[in-house]
């Protein structure tokens, strides 16, 4: 009988245990944090290119505001940061999912620019990879296309022509390494690639004097000479002319790049528009 009696005290316990953890655990909803006042904050961060904090703000007032339009401006103004951090490969993560998730943003446009000027902001040398090169590009028709009257659209005419110089350049490189190891048939294969396709860069004279170079080499006069009077032609005072006019004509004597400054007025110009 005491052990029946023990049995039922001891279950008693258990259960009252259960339900004060029953309570404790029970979620309580914390008050929302005033979006307006995250917003305000990092704005304020943002002035003073505290761009961490700025991003940490901004994040925080789109996840509280309600409002669709407030909480995409949170997101670019986010993602600008991240700009400003040089955080590029954050900053295009959250450019897609901006795109996702407010596709009719007013702000789009902008967000579209900022995507193409990131991708560019990342080519490097001939000799580095060709990714962000072609990212760019894509980037820049696409915005070219769809938004051709935009402010914006004449700055990324600008940096179409300097990425079109760097995969020429790219071509280049490759090509005058096919020739370094006497592989002339990959070699001429590039330098036509430059002369087909990117004829208005300022490596189509040194290309067109590398095939007139190979197939004079290779013994194919008739070729060299067409290859030099097409330099010639559009290009007969260029130094690369002399060159080729020098392999023709043993006797001939000859005696002889614009720096690009980045504007980033854009920058600013965005940021008062959308702030």
């Amino acid at each position: 009988m005491f052990k029946k009696i023990l049995i039922i005290i001891f279950y008693l316990i258990i259960l009252s245990a259960c339900q004060k953890n029953e309570k404790e655990i029970i979620y309580q909803p914390l008050e929302k944090t005033n979006p307006y006042e995250l917003y305000k904050e990092g704005l304020a961060a943002f002035e003073i290119n505290d761009f961490f904090f700025a991003n940490k703000k901004f994040s925080e007032a789109e996840l509280n505001f309600e409002e669709i339009e407030f909480a995409a401006k949170s997101a670019i103004m986010s993602i600008f940061s991240l700009y400003g951090l040089n955080f590029y490969e954050e900053a295009t993560e959250n450019l897609e999912r901006y795109f996702k998730t407010y596709p009719s943003d007013k702000n789009i446009i902008y967000a579209h620019f900022l995507q193409a000027v990131i991708y560019f902001e990342q080519i490097s040398d001939e000799k580095k990879d060709l990714k962000p090169l072609l990212q760019a590009d894509k980037k820049i028709d696409f915005f070219l296309k769809n938004y051709p009257n935009n402010e914006y659209a004449i700055d990324l005419k600008f940096k179409k022509d300097l990425i079109q110089n760097q995969i020429a350049a790219k071509e280049l490189y490759v090509a005058k390494y096919y020739i370094s190891i006497k592989k002339w048939v990959p070699a001429i294969k590039r330098l036509k690639i430059i002369i087909k396709k990117y004829d208005k860069t300022i490596f189509v004279e040194e290309a067109l004097h590398r095939l007139v170079e190979i197939h004079y080499h290779l013994g194919l006069e008739d070729e060299a000479k067409k290859y030099a009077n097409i330099l010639g032609y559009n290009y007969n005072s260029s130094e690369w002319y002399k060159q080729s006019y020098k392999i023709l004509n043993k006797d001939y004597k000859f005696t002889s790049n614009k720096v690009i400054k980045k504007d980033d007025s854009w920058y600013k110009k965005i940021i008062k528009k959308i702030k």
